[in-house]
C-alpha cells in the first residue's frame, strides 16, 4: 500500500510540474507573438509617417 501511495503522489507531482511547465512556455510564446505584433504594427504606423516625409 506504501509503494502505491508513493507511487500516485510521485505521478501527482509530475503532472502538476508538467503543467507549470506548459503554462510557462504558454506564457512565454504568447509574449513573444504579442511583442512581434506590436513591433510590427510599429513598423506599419511608422511607415506612413516616412512616406509623408518623402513627399515633402
Amino acid at each position: 500500500m506504501k509503494k502505491l501511495l508513493t507511487s500516485l503522489l510521485l505521478l501527482a507531482g509530475s503532472a502538476v510540474a508538467g503543467l507549470l511547465v506548459w503554462r510557462k512556455v504558454e506564457a512565454d510564446r504568447t509574449e513573444d507573438l504579442w511583442s512581434q505584433a506590436e513591433s510590427q504594427f510599429a513598423d506599419l504606423d511608422a511607415a506612413p509617417q516616412d512616406a509623408e516625409r518623402v513627399r515633402s
